[in-house]
């Protein structure tokens, strides 16, 4: 079966070493090697290889997983959300931000996924969304009920789409949406910099017509890439993935879901105004 995802589509990404059969007492599996078969060494438990592991990508551990991560992450963003005061959150918002830069290359470019990275993004990223959500409550408050309860409707409503309507990710697919991904953000830290001497073009609650497109944009680029990480997941486990890969399935969803709850936020501040 071959995938779509550049990472699945590797000869070598899913493949199990297989497994030499021994007879008892057979050490040795090269014929006419010494000693041969029936005579054991004394020491052939010591530099025996150590056994292949039969762990599997499963539905279940992705969902065990995702939860963990992203009860982190929501955990953390509630003790920033109520303790942190005020002055620190603007602060907290700029650190949590660059801070979860760097677990995202260590999980994303790693070829083993440690579970200590996919944590530690979502602690310090629980950081940011706390700051953020603390700093939109402030100044619209009832927003950010909203925007959650907005977040969980479209990631539903995505992967209804995705199972019902058979939804394939084609390379083309996959392609576009990266290059548009890596484009968007590239608009958005020149907008950050473009903030600091008061000539950004994308402000929360100032509302636009390039607001509101690019926040439709936003919002359309992370649901596409919501659909990615639902094919991951499935190839995943159609092709017996490793069950280390469950943490790179729930680390995919736990950021395409901030973002898409940032957009949330920033599209519901255009309104509120």
């Amino acid at each position: 079966m071959r995938s779509n995802n550049p990472v699945l589509s590797k000869p070598d990404t899913w493949q199990v070493p297989a497994q030499t059969q021994a007879y008892p007492g057979q050490t040795y599996a090269q014929p006419g090697a010494y000693p041969p078969p029936g005579y054991g060494d004394p020491n052939a438990a010591q530099f025996a290889p150590a056994p292949v592991t039969t762990d599997r990508m499963t539905i279940e551990d992705v969902l065990t997983k995702s939860a963990v991560t992203i009860g982190t992450l929501a955990a953390v963003a509630v003790l920033t959300f109520l303790f942190l005061p005020p002055q620190f959150l603007f602060p907290a918002m700029i650190v949590g931000a660059i801070g979860s830069f760097v677990p995202v290359l260590f999980v994303s470019f790693r070829r083993t996924v440690n579970p200590a990275f996919v944590l530690a993004y979502a602690a310090i990223e629980g950081v940011f969304i706390g700051a953020v959500s603390a700093l939109y409550e402030g100044m619209w408050n009832g927003i950010v009920p909203a925007a959650l309860a907005g977040t969980v409707f479209a990631a539903a409503a995505t992967l209804g789409a995705y199972k019902f309507f058979r939804i394939k990710v084609t390379s083309k697919f996959r392609k576009m949406v990266i290059i548009g991904t890596m484009a968007y953000a590239g608009l958005l830290l020149v907008n950050f910099v473009l903030s600091f001497f008061g000539l950004a073009f994308i402000t929360a609650g100032t509302m636009t017509v390039w607001a509101l497109l690019f926040s439709a944009i936003g919002i359309g680029l992370a649901v596409f890439n919501l659909i990615m990480d639902f094919d991951y997941i499935e190839q995943g486990i159609a092709m017996g993935a490793p069950a280390s890969e469950s943490w790179r399935g729930a680390f995919g969803l736990t950021v395409t879901l901030v973002w898409l709850y940032v957009e949330l936020l920033r599209l519901l501040s255009y309104f509120r105004n």
